[in-house]
Order: structure tokens, then sequence, then C-alpha cells
């Protein structure tokens, strides 16, 4: 399935995104967790494609491995950090012969230590030219964009942002996923721009629910996603509690979730760190306040 087929008039996308273990034991683990998600009928899943595409190969097998065990549509995620267009082109052809339906097109961070992402020789500088690429050599693959509500770090303004993700939609981005994001005001905001530019591609959030108040002021910092006033405060109060932590980020993420689903959004992607328990409370307690 083409993961545009995902969204549309009587449908919504849901989707997870996983990423390669990297040991035996976790990736048990994580399957153990696929199946807990599996039971709430997602659309799609995607895995994320290593550092310079340091996971090529385990990427590939686990999502492929999704794809066969529950007979669903799967994303890889590909980046153009490290790569040549020519090993680009390997991967997608490996994907293809694995039964990868669907590609998640980034550019990608700049290596660890570097400020400025620097293209391979014979590489790709922009997403927008893998986008391009597999639109033009790969047509069969689906192609899902990312999206930034309160602006990629490194563009220049919030307009130069948008002006390049439309490029990502027009090249032939059949979906945009957003980062992850705090504050459903940004996204609103973010959605009126995009209709304001001609964007017409769906635009779905990205959602990663809190289980830690350390480790989501890590992940914000590196991504520049705002927490609102109250609820790092909320979080804050519950000192070294890590369950009351897992307790005020679920109910935070399942009011948010609710908003966005009152507003019409076309699908939720939820970011679950190859866990299942925080993402399954938050979507039993949206369908029981359905």
């Amino acid at each position: 399935m083409n993961i545009g087929a995902a969204y549309g008039p009587g449908k919504f996308g849901l989707s997870f995104e996983l990423f390669p273990p990297k040991t035996d034991a976790g990736e048990t683990a994580l399957f153990r967790h696929v199946d807990t998600l599996i039971e709430f009928e997602p659309s799609f899943i995607t895995c994320t494609y290593g550092a310079g595409g340091s996971t090529r190969d385990k990427t590939l097998s686990i999502i492929s491995q999704v794809h066969e065990r529950y007979q669903l549509p799967v994303a890889s995620h590909l980046t153009c950090v490290g790569a040549t267009a020519d090993e680009l082109r390997t991967y997608l052809q490996e994907a293809q012969s694995r039964g990868i339906g669907n590609i998640v097109a980034l550019r990608g961070d700049p290596p660890q230590g570097e400020t400025e992402f620097k293209p391979v020789a014979g590489g790709f500088r922009f997403a927008v030219d893998l986008v391009e690429m597999i639109d033009a050599e790969f047509s069969e693959l689906g192609i899902a964009v990312a999206g930034y509500p309160e602006t990629h770090q490194e563009a220049t303004s919030p307009a130069a942002d948008l002006e390049n993700l439309k490029r990502k939609v027009d090249a032939g981005g059949d979906v945009v996923i957003t980062q992850l994001f705090y504050d459903n005001a940004d996204f609103f905001r973010f959605r009126d721009s995009c209709d304001a530019l001609g964007i017409d591609a769906p635009l779905v959030p990205g959602l990663l629910p809190v289980i830690s108040f350390k480790q989501i002021e890590r992940i914000a910092s590196l991504c520049g996603a705002r927490l609102p006033d109250d609820f790092r405060e909320a979080l804050a109060a519950c000192g070294d509690d890590a369950a009351a932590q897992v307790d005020v980020g679920v109910e935070f993420a399942s009011r948010q979730v609710q908003e966005l689903l009152d507003a019409g959004v076309p699908g939720i992607h939820f970011y679950v760190l190859n866990r299942s328990e925080a993402t399954a409370r938050v979507l039993r307690e949206v369908h029981r306040a359905s």
C-alpha cells in the first residue's frame, strides 16, 4: 500500500515508528512490544535509519520482519548522510525486493561532532533531491517527508522552511509527518501556513508520549521542540518518581491526541521508542473518551 492511501475520506492513518535494536535481546523485546501495538490496527509501521547509514542492514531486517510477520504496510527511513546516489539506489532496490513499499525520505543530521551537513561526493545535499530520485526511478514506492511545526533548526526562517517543505511535496512526497511537538497551537499554525502555501499532502502530527522528564528534555533539546511550562512543571513535580512521570506524560499525550482528533487531523504518527506501554495507554484512554 502506498503510504498516501492511509489517509482520506473515511480513513484515519495510525502509524508507529521503531528503531533498529542493537542486540538480539533488544530485538526479541521489540517484537513483544510490536505485538501489543498491532492490537490497535495501525495503517503502517516505519523504522529509522541510523546515523550515516550505520544500521542500514538492521533497518531492512527489522522492517521486513514486521511486514512478513504482520502482513502490514511498512516504510523504511532513508537519509542522504554518508551515501552516494548509487548507494541509495542500491538500498532502494534491496528494500523493494523485501516487500518494503514506502520510504521516509530525509536529509538526515550531520554526523556526530559536525555542525554542518556536507554531502559525500556523488551524494545529495537536500532531502528534496532524494525525493526527486525516488519519484523518478522508483515511482511505485510511497514517499513520506518531514515537516517541522516549530521550524527546522537550520532553516533561515519559518517561511523558508515551508518553501522547502512545498518543494519536497511537489517533488513527489505523498504525506508529511511532523517532528514531535507538545503544543498543539504550534501544529495548528503550521497547518494553516501549509494550507496558505498550497501544500496539499496529508499533514500528520508526530507525537512522543513522555515517559521520562530527563529523557524528553534531552530529546527536545536535540530537535528544537518546546515543552509547555505547565507540562514541564508537572513533570518536575514528580521528582524521581518514574511511575508518576509516566502518568503525567500519558495524561498530557491523551489530551493532546484528543484535541488533534477533534481538529480533524488525518492521522497520528507515534514515536514509540521501541516501547508500547505509554502509547497503548494513550490510545486506550482516547478510545474510552470517544
